[in-house]
């Protein structure tokens, strides 16, 4: 530690011994700050370095990535989760569909997509089978990202497809159908378990669960497990849960750092080392039509996601195999540290 003596500038040393430096003009050299230590510095060199990362790309995967993002607890970050993964990993040089599967339609708003009642949608695709081409559009402020949008009409849509033919896998064969070269999809689902979200887990491959840093992050984590089990027991034998992500997390509170323990714990290598912070900005971005990756890159909440999509792109180059059997082996765990919160 400097003594205030050498703060001040050039005055007799308060403890004797030889100096490593001289006094004077060199002392006070270390006193100024760099040029962009200021709050507005800071955000525009994190700004310029997340775009520099995500203008170096990462690996494409060798066919489609379909993953599911569900959570049937409400207000975990399903929705934004969703699009920020999805703008993060195309300005990372993917192409990426987003389904929004959720009538409220908010991944839609998110992305700056029109989605009100006469603009074609997932509802035409799933009610209707109008090809899944009819209604995806490009999202103007990612090169490389597009979006399916959903319309209210969606809310009506659990009841629709309860009278029709192979009601469960109606999206699965529209995604089959769609010929545009895709890297990922990923799959907004409502906040419940309904004939929407069994559409999503039949039509993908892997399952994305956001899970905030708070009290009850558990609740009802169990049912979801249960019925990823039953989907592809009997409807999608390639289904499993890949990815565990953290968000909302706050360092400020022992809380957060106690649920991610045990979430690390019990899930173990399917939990990203990436977690998402609690963001002003990222709650901010969605009323401008944006997602926090462009509404401000250079904020916490950019960067994490920057960094959870690289770390998903990476997982996913050759360990498909090893990640599927993570799962199996862990199944009852899994089970056993839910069963409790039903």
């Amino acid at each position: 530690m400097r003594s205030d003596a050498n703060i001040a500038g050039p005055m007799t040393d308060p403890v004797p011994g030889p100096r490593t430096e001289p006094a004077g003009e060199d002392v006070s050299r270390e006193t100024p700050s760099p040029v962009d230590d200021t709050p507005i510095g800071r955000a525009a060199q994190l700004a310029v370095e997340a775009l520099g990362r995500a203008g170096e790309g990462l690996p494409r995967p060798e066919e489609t990535r379909i993953m599911v993002v569900a959570n049937q607890k409400g207000g975990v970050g399903k929705t934004t989760t969703t699009v920020n993964l999805a703008a993060s990993l195309a300005l990372h040089g993917a192409r990426v569909l987003v389904i929004d599967l959720d009538p409220q339609g908010n991944a839609s708003t998110a992305l700056g997509i029109d989605h009100h009642a006469e603009v074609p949608s997932i509802y035409d695709v799933l009610v209707e089978s109008k090809p899944l081409s009819d209604v995806v559009q490009p999202v103007t402020d990612v090169e490389g990202l597009f979006c399916a949008p959903a319309t209210i009409d969606l809310a009506g849509a659990e009841i629709e497809l309860v009278s029709l033919v192979a009601r469960e896998s109606r999206l699965q064969r529209a995604i089959q159908a769609y010929e545009q070269p895709l890297d990922y999809i990923l799959i907004d689902c409502p906040p419940s378990l309904g004939l929407l979200t069994v559409n999503a887990l039949v039509a993908g491959a892997e399952v994305l669960i956001p899970i905030q840093c708070e009290y009850y992050a558990l609740e009802g984590l169990g049912q979801l497990l249960r019925n990823v089990d039953l989907v592809r027991g009997h409807l999608n034998p390639s289904l499993h849960v890949s990815t565990i992500l953290l968000t909302m997390y706050d360092g400020r509170t022992r809380l957060a750092s106690q649920v991610a323990d045990e979430v690390r714990s019990h899930f173990g290598s399917e939990v990203l080392r990436t977690s998402i912070p609690r963001s002003v900005r990222i709650s901010e971005a969605p009323s401008y039509g944006q997602t926090v990756l462009t509404y401000d890159p250079g904020s916490s909440g950019a960067l994490s996601y920057f960094e959870a999509a690289r770390e998903i792109a990476l997982r996913g180059v050759g360990v498909r195999y090893d990640v599927q059997h993570a799962h199996t082996g862990a199944q009852n765990k899994q089970h056993s540290m839910t069963e409790g919160t039903q």
